[in-house]
C-alpha cells in the first residue's frame, strides 16, 4: 500500500498547491491572514500556558497502552488534513492534557520543571530567526553574542581576572567554551579533549584524532585508558567511553562515602595503583557537582589537588549544580570547581531554559584546538566559525535565550529560585523524617533527596534487629512496595516523584529501590509536599492489604 494517500473527506479548501504553500510557508498574504496568525500565536503563548497553570495535576490518568491505540495510523496524507487553527486546538485539547505537565508544582520527580513564562517568547524568537550557529554565514551577530555569553558564564565558574576576559571574549583564536545540545554532549566533548590531550602525536604517530585508538595505544605502549568517577556519575560518561573508543568498562566507578560523595581514600588508592602500571593511563578524573540521583557534591578541592599532583585532566560535571554559583548563600558548596580543567553545565536544568541546551567550559582557552575540524563547504580553514570546535553541526541560537534570561532575571533572580529549591528540599527532608511511614535515605545537599516507604510491621522488625538473610528478605519486600507506590502515584497523575536504586549504606552488598524528589519549581511549597506524602500514605495503606507484612517466623 502507498504510505501517502488521499482521504475522501478532505475539505475543498485544503489543497497542497503553490498558492497555499506560499501562504503558510512564506508570509501572510494580507492583513486578515496576519491577524489570524496573531490569534493563533496568542493561543500558543497564552492559552496553552494558562491551561498548564490551571491544571495543577501532572497528567491524565490514562494508561500508555490505551494512548498507543489512538496513534497507530501510519499513512502520510497526500493533501493537507487540517488547518492550523484546528491543529493548535487539537494540541491544546488532546495532546497537552495527556503529556506530562512539568510546570505543575506537584511534579517533583525529575530535573525538568516549569520555565519562566518569557522563555516561551524567547524560544519563538529563536525559531523565527532560525539562525544556525555552526557558521558565521548563517548566524553573524549571534556567533559574536554566543562568545560573549560563554565568557560571562566562564567568569561565573572560573572568575579569572578582568584582563583575561578582555583578551578572550571575542578572540578568534581562542575559545572559552561551547554551547552543546545538552549535558551528555558537553561531557563527551570534555572527555574528547582529555583523551586527545593524553594521547598526543609522537614519532610517526600523528595523534589519536588522526590515527585512532589502536595506533594510539601502540604508539604510547598502553593497554588501557581509564576515566575515574564516583558511583553517582551520570551515565553520559559511560556513553563517552563507548563513543571515544575508551570502552565503557574503562569508565571506572569509585565507591562513595556515607554522604554519597566519592570516597577520596579509594580514589587515591586507585590513582596510585594505576600510576604504577605503565601500561595504564588515566585520561581524566570526573568530579560531580550535583549528582543526578542524590544531588550530592564531590570534594572538589581534594580531587583537584590529586589531579594536579598526578598531572591528570580534572573534569567537573556540574550539569545540575553549576548555576548554584549565582547564589551567594550556596555558592561555597561548589568550592574547588575553579580548579577544574573543564566544566559541564546544563542550560535546561537550573538555568530554567527550554529543552535542550548545555555548555562546556575549559580553563585553557586553547584546549579545544585538539578537536578542530574543517570542510570546504563549511568551517573552512582560516575561518572563525564556531562549528570548527563543536561535536554538533547545526545548532540553534540557545545563547540568545540564555543572554536574554540573564538580563531579565539577573544573578539575584536565579539565586532566589535556586535557594528556594534547596531550602524547600530541606523542608521536605524534615517532613519525611517526621512521618513514621518513611525513611530519609539521602540528606539534601542541593535540592534533590531520596527516601523510601517502610510499613510499620517491617520497620518494627528492622528496629528490633534481624539476621542478614531476613534483612535481605525485608529489603526485597520494600523494593516491591516502593516500586508499586511510585508506579501507582505516577499513573494516578495527581503528583509525581521518580525512583532509583541506591545502597542504603555504602557497605551494603546490594541496592534498594528508593523514591527520588527534585525540588525546582518555585511554586512547590510545604503544603504541596504534605499532599504528596499524604497521597503516598494512602497508596501505602492500600498496598498493605495485599502485602504479607507479618513478622517472620
Amino acid at each position: 500500500m502507498n504510505p501517502i494517500s488521499t482521504p475522501g473527506n478532505i475539505p475543498s479548501d485544503l489543497v497542497a498547491d503553490w498558492q497555499t504553500l506560499h501562504r503558510v510557508f512564506i508570509r501572510p498574504e494580507d492583513e486578515k491572514s496576519r491577524q489570524t496568525l496573531i490569534k493563533y500565536m496568542e493561543q500558543i503563548l497564552f492559552g496553552l500556558h494558562e491551561f498548564l497553570n490551571s491544571h495543577v495535576g501532572v497528567t491524565e490518568a490514562i494508561p500508555l497502552a490505551t494512548l498507543a491505540k489512538s496513534y497507530t495510523d501510519t499513512t502520510i496524507r497526500r493533501e493537507p488534513e487540517k488547518k492550523l487553527a484546528d491543529v493548535i486546538k487539537d494540541i491544546i485539547n488532546e495532546i497537552a492534557p495527556r503529556a506530562v505537565n512539568v510546570a505543575s508544582p506537584y511534579f517533583i520527580g525529575h530535573m525538568t520543571s516549569a520555565i519562566p513564562f518569557f522563555m516561551v517568547h524567547l524560544k519563538a524568537i529563536t525559531a523565527a530567526l532560525n539562525q544556525n550557529l555552526i557558521k558565521l554565514e548563517t548566524s553573524k551577530v549571534l556567533s559574536v553574542l554566543e562568545k560573549q555569553v560563554l565568557a560571562k558564564v566562564h567568569r561565573m565558574v572560573y572568575n579569572r581576572e578582568p584582563a583575561f576576559y578582555d583578551t578572550h571574549v571575542q578572540n578568534v583564536d581562542t575559545c572559552l567554551g561551547l554551547f552543546t545540545n545538552g549535558g551528555t554532549t558537553a561531557n563527551i566533548t570534555a572527555l574528547w579533549v582529555a583523551r586527545n590531550q593524553c594521547l598526543p602525536a609522537t614519532g610517526n604517530f600523528a595523534g589519536v584524532e588522526q590515527d585512532g585508538m589502536a595506533a594510539a595505544m601502540k604508539a604510547h605502549d598502553l593497554e588501557r585508558l581509564v576515566v575515574l568517577v564516583s558511583e553517582r556519575g551520570h551515565f553520559s560518561l559511560k556513553k563517552a567511553g563507548g563513543i571515544l573508543g575508551i570502552g565503557n568498562r574503562n569508565i571506572i566507578a569509585v565507591g562513595v562515602n556515607k554522604q554519597h560523595q566519592i570516597d577520596m581514600n579509594e580514589l587515591t588508592r586507585q590513582v596510585e595503583a594505576f600510576s604504577q602500571n605503565k601500561k595504564i593511563k588515566i585520561a581524566a578524573i570526573v568530579g560531580i557537582a550535583g549528582a543526578t540521583e542524590t544531588g550530592t557534591i564531590d570534594p572538589l578541592p581534594e580531587m583537584a589537588h590529586l589531579c594536579r599532583t598526578h598531572g591528570i585532566h580534572f573534569h567537573v560535571d556540574a550539569a545540575w549544580g553549576g548555576p548554584v554559583m549565582l547564589s551567594e548563600k550556596y555558592a561555597p558548596l561548589l568550592d574547588g570547581i575553579r580548579e577544574a580543567d573543564s566544566v559541564t553545565i546544563d542550560c535546561h536544568k537550573q538555568f530554567y531554559m527550554p529543552m535542550s541546551a548545555g555548555m562546556v567550559f575549559f580553563k585553557d582557552p586553547t584546549a579545544l584546538d585538539r578537536i578542530i575540524y574543517h570542510a570546504g563547504y563549511v568551517n573552512r580553514k582560516g575561518s572563525v566559525d564556531l562549528g570548527i570546535k563543536t561535536l554538533e553541526g547545526s545548532r540553534e541560537a540557545s545563547s540568545l535565550i540564555l543572554d536574554s534570561a540573564l538580563k531579565i532575571m539577573g544573578s539575584q533572580g536565579y539565586a532566589l529560585m535556586i535557594e528556594h529549591g534547596i531550602d524547600t528540599a530541606r523542608l521536605f527532608a524534615q517532613k519525611i523524617k517526621d512521618r513514621d511511614l518513611f525513611q530519609l535515605v539521602t540528606i539534601p545537599v542541593l535540592n534533590i533527596l531520596t527516601y523510601r516507604a517502610i510499613p510499620p510491621a517491617l520497620k518494627q522488625q528492622m528496629d528490633a534487629g534481624v539476621t542478614p538473610a531476613r534483612q535481605q528478605e525485608i529489603d526485597a519486600c520494600l523494593d516491591q512496595i516502593n516500586t508499586d507506590l511510585q508506579r501507582i502515584q505516577r499513573e494516578a497523575g495527581k503528583s509525581f516523584v521518580s525512583r532509583t536504586c541506591l545502597k542504603i549504606h555504602p557497605a551494603d552488598a546490594y541496592t534498594a529501590v528508593v523514591l527520588r524528589s527534585v525540588i525546582m519549581n518555585p511554586y512547590t511549597n510545604g503544603s504541596i509536599l504534605d499532599q504528596i506524602l499524604d497521597e503516598q500514605e494512602e497508596i501505602l495503606q492500600s498496598l498493605q492489604i495485599s502485602t504479607d507484612l507479618k513478622p517472620h517466623t
